[in-house]
């Protein structure tokens, strides 16, 4: 089985319990780092299916890596190689179909709600609501062709889904680690942030490890079924049946 490309931008931005469906899974995967490389492939069919993960960066910044991504996308959608892209990765595939990506109104930073849509709960076994984490200040348009999979409160598109291709406009791949770690590399921009959707410190590390577990066994299934869908090779039973 070809291995899934994960391009993660952030060291306390890993691929977190995605990673750990994978290896439960026995499904081969590949960690590339291009904004630490300063390059990423463009052949998606290398891979049987691309993770986009989280970045500090905007995608409106251009940088010849995010070039390079685009075009990766790009590939992965021509030859539908199925693409989940989590935050900035949401909104680079966002890009690569088309459509705009801006600035929310507010900041999205911390634990909030976000509702499912009916059709999304069947295919990305998902509930009607949940709690997840967030944080970004971008927002994306919905493509042409793709329908609306998540929406909140103070950002409208949270989700969208194109076949095998799905967006998520939030992290369901953080570890209670990472959470930490995010917030102690974040700490100044977390004193800086202000709006209705923005949560300090103290209030995003209050209970995480109530909050944790439940977001863990979220995006255990929905990984599952984004996986389902990869192209996995054919076993074919050559042993001779017995007289």
């Amino acid at each position: 089985m070809r291995p899934v490309a994960i391009l993660q931008h952030e060291s306390a931005q890993g691929p977190g319990v995605l990673r750990e469906h994978l290896e439960q899974q026995c499904i081969p995967y590949r960690l590339l780092q291009p904004a630490l490389d300063g390059t990423a492939p463009v052949h998606a069919a290398d891979y049987s299916g691309i993770v986009v993960l989280g970045s500090n960066h905007s995608v409106n910044e251009g940088l010849p890596w995010m070039e390079d991504e685009q075009a990766l996308l790009a590939d992965a959608l021509r030859s539908d190689i199925p693409v989940l892209g989590h935050c900035f990765g949401a909104q680079m595939l966002a890009r690569a179909m088309g459509a705009r990506v801006w600035r929310n109104p507010c900041p999205n930073i911390g634990w909030s709600r976000i509702w499912v849509t009916a059709a999304a709960q069947q295919v990305m076994d998902l509930p009607r609501e949940a709690t997840i984490f967030h944080w970004h200040y971008d927002t994306f348009e919905i493509p042409r062709g793709a329908v609306r999979t998540m929406y909140g409160s103070h950002c409208l598109n949270k989700g969208f889904r194109h076949g095998r291709h799905w967006a998520f406009q939030g992290h369901m791949e953080v570890t209670a680690a990472s959470v930490a770690a995010w917030c102690t590399e974040g700490h100044d921009e977390l004193l800086r942030a202000r709006g209705p959707a923005a949560q300090t410190e103290s209030e995003i590390l209050r209970h995480l490890d109530l909050r944790i577990p439940v977001l863990n066994a979220l995006a255990h299934r929905t990984y599952r079924a984004w996986t389902a869908q990869l192209q996995r090779p054919v076993v074919v039973n050559l042993g001779v049946a017995s007289r």
